[in-house]
This record gives C-alpha cells, structure tokens and sequence, in this order.
C-alpha cells in the first residue's frame, strides 16, 4: 500500500508559494527564506516547490529499486517537468477551463476505492506519509484540468481516415487481432524545433553514444533518467504494458520484430532521436463474449396510455402467445419498436452492452425458448423470448472501430508531444536557480 501511495504522491506538485518578507534569514537568524527559482511567464516556480518535487521523484526511483542519480542530472529533468506543468495550467486558465469541485470529489472517491480504502482513510494515510491532503487534492485538480486541456488541444484536431484504418488492419506491425502485449522503455534525444544541420548531427551522434553504453552493458532505465528528454525520463523511461497496436507508430514495426532484452536502431521522428529497449513481452487469450439472439415486444405509455393501462396491454399480449399466437404477428401488429416490429420483435444478435441494463438483465435470466414475464424499462414494458444464444469472438466486427481508436491514441501521442514541445519554445522561462542547471 505505501508503495502505491508513493505512486499516487508523484502527481504531488506541492505549491509554496512563500513570498520572501523584508531582511535575510541571517539577519534574524531563523530559517532560510524561500526564493524563486523559475521564472514561468507571468508565474514563478519557488525553490521549497522545487526542493519538495525532487524528494518525491527520488522516493519514486527509490520504490522502483534504482538509485536516483545525482542532483546535477535529476534537479534539470524536475525543472522542466514543472515548467511544462505550469505552462499547461496558464493556457488552461486563459481557456477557461476550471475543474469543479463535484468532479474532483469524484476523482478523489474514485483513487480512494483504487487502494481499497474510504476517503476519510485515504486521506489519513496521506497524512500519515506526510502528504498535504488539501496540497494533494488541488494537485490532482491540476492533473484533471491538464488532461481536459489536452483533449480540447490535441484530441479535438486528431483526424483519422479510411485509408489509414485500411492500412492498419492490413499492416503486420498494427497486429489488432494479435493479444500480445510489450512492455518497453525509451529514450529521447530531442531536437529543437527548426533544427539545423549541426543540431541533427550532434543529437544523432549523441544517440549513437547512448545506444553504444546501452550495448556495453550499461543500465537502460537509469540512462534514460540521466539522459532521456522524454516525458517518461523520470520513470526511467518506462512506457509500460502495450499492446502491438498501442505502441506508437514511430517504433510499432521495430517493436514487433524484437526480441525481449533488445534495444532499437535510432529512430528519427520531429521531436528526436529515439532508442527503445523491449522489456518483456507477454500474449494472452481472445476474449469471447456471450451473444444473445432475443425477440420482444414494447409497449410505450402516451399522453393518452397510463403506464397501468400499457402494463395490463402486454399482460395481455403475452398471454396470447402463451395461448399460441405467433409470437411475431403479435410483435408486427402492436410493438412500439418499430425497428423491430417488423421483423416480428426480432433484434438480432445482440452483445454484452448494446441494450439497457434492465432489458439485459432479464434477457440473461432467461433459457433459450422461454417467454419473459412483463418488465420496465425506460422505455416502457416488454415481454422478451430468447431464441438462442452462443459464444463468439467479436473482434473481426469490431476491428474498424478498434483501429480508428488505435490510430487515434498513436497520433494523440505524437501529437501531445509536439504540442508541448512548442508550447515550450514559444514561452517565456527564466531560470533562477542557485546553481546553474545544465541542460536547460
């Protein structure tokens, strides 16, 4: 549990903004003042924020079982994580997005069920870490509000066409019908947007060096902490589990023909130089869902049909097909679904969450051939029969809506990358560390 907790503590931007009051620490002999140490357009980054997020990316590394590298390394990859926070927060508040307390309520609920705990014990195990819980639910604010900037910057402009989920299906490296997952990790040397000639071959001959170490036997994670300019840097580079279809483009036919322990060639994309090191790869089973093939009639209450007068009509309509009426010239003569009315209440084959929860949950109840008793829905009351059932891998009819999804989430990675990268570029940021910071 307090591994997990530390997990959850990294999205902890622990905001103290201490603004320094008249005089020097020395002067009075207490405790030294915070200062700035980031100057972020209009905003600052203090030092005490700086100093907090550095202790809790160690701890991070530390839980992983690796050693944070040393300060003159990490202190550079937290600044900048805290200076592309801080500049998403900005353009969300000229957006106006704001996350509402309800939602982030929701949230909270929601991380406190993850770790099997109410909320009032979550956050007294926080307190107990030594986490702020107020500090901790505005973070998590903050996260919400990144996110919901994202969707509306890079989500919304994503495009996807026929051809591109034609290519998808047909390509080996797409493997949308394969359960194989990989677990990989990256390294980014970035280039510089409206980068020269010089730029290119110094950050090609870098990841070249790199890639040699890596062969050498040098760690890759701890590399990719000290070295990578990617989001995932103070993860050690870790992208996590991915299917074959989720693994970015750039690297998707690459990834597919590599054996666990192997690392990439260089791969050249806008943002960089990339090198990607297969971790471990793991398949598992088709799932196969359960379908239904069911028939019903509805009757819907009107303005001038209470809902007791509809409820004793289809009491009555069933009982005639008890009776022996045909089950289907009752359904074309007097269902309000008229999509189904007329092929005799037929609705085909159905899977596990196309119809409304209380339909399906008397349609499961029933055996093959057994006529429903009377029952609600929001849209009225039915009588349902099932026809039959069987087990059936969906996965070919929902291919096409699979493989837009993919390419989607591929391109929003690429995407988001970019988008930040500029983001970045196009922004005011002055440093005022202590120290100077290489790399930065």
């Amino acid at each position: 549990m307090r591994k997990t907790l530390l997990l959850l503590s990294a999205l902890a931007l622990l905001m103290a903004l201490a603004w320094p009051l008249s005089g020097t620490a020395q002067d009075r002999g207490d405790t030294p003042l915070d200062r700035i140490a980031v100057l972020v357009e209009d905003d600052v980054i203090m030092q005490s924020e700086l100093d907090q997020r550095l202790n809790t990316v160690k701890q991070q590394i530390r839980s992983r079982g690796n050693m944070p590298p040393p300060d003159d390394v990490l202190i550079p990859q937290v600044v900048e994580r805290l200076i592309i926070e801080r500049l998403q927060l900005q353009q969300a508040t000229r957006m106006g997005i704001r996350i509402d307390d309800i939602s982030l309520n929701e949230t909270m609920e929601r991380i406190a069920r993850e770790n099997r705990m109410s909320l009032p014990q979550f956050r007294d195990r926080l307190v107990a870490d030594g986490i702020d819980y107020q500090v901790f639910r505005e973070q998590i604010r903050d996260e919400m509000t990144i996110g919901q900037l994202r969707r509306r910057q890079v989500d919304n402009r994503l495009q996807v066409s026929e051809q591109e989920i034609d290519d998808l299906i047909a390509s080996e490296s797409g493997a949308i019908d394969q359960d194989v997952e990989y677990r990989l990790s990256h390294i980014l040397v970035p280039l510089p947007e409206g980068a020269t000639a010089d730029d290119i071959q110094q950050a090609r001959s870098r990841g070249e060096a790199l890639r040699k170490r890596v062969a050498e036997g040098e760690n890759f994670s701890e590399l990719a902490l000290s070295e990578s300019g990617g989001q995932q840097a103070l993860e050690g580079g870790d992208l996590g589990w991915r299917s074959a279809a989720q693994v970015p483009t750039l690297f998707a036919r690459s990834v597919v023909l590599m054996r666990e322990g192997d690392v990439s060639e260089l791969i050249r994309s806008p943002s960089g130089f990339h090198l990607i090191k297969l971790q471990e790869r793991r398949g598992g089973e088709r799932a196969q869902i359960t379908q239904t093939h069911a028939r019903h009639i509805l009757i819907q209450p009107t303005a001038v049909l209470s809902e007791n007068e509809a409820q004793e009509r289809i009491i009555s309509l069933r009982n005639r097909v008890l009776m022996g009426d045909s089950f289907a010239d009752m359904a074309r003569a007097h269902s309000d679904d008229r999509g189904s009315a007329m092929r005799g209440g037929d609705l085909g084959w159905t899977n596990p969450g196309d119809l409304v929860p209380q339909f399906e949950e008397v349609m499961n109840r029933l055996p093959p051939g057994e006529l429903s008793e009377p029952f609600l829905s929001p849209f009225g009351w039915h009588v349902v029969e099932v026809i039959e059932r069987r087990e059936h891998d969906s996965s070919r009819q929902l291919m096409r809506a699979q493989a837009r999804e993919i390419i989607r989430d591929r391109k929003r990675e690429e995407e988001a990358e970019l988008w930040l990268r500029r983001l970045r570029d196009e922004s005011y940021v002055e440093l005022r560390l202590q120290t100077r910071v290489s790399g930065l």
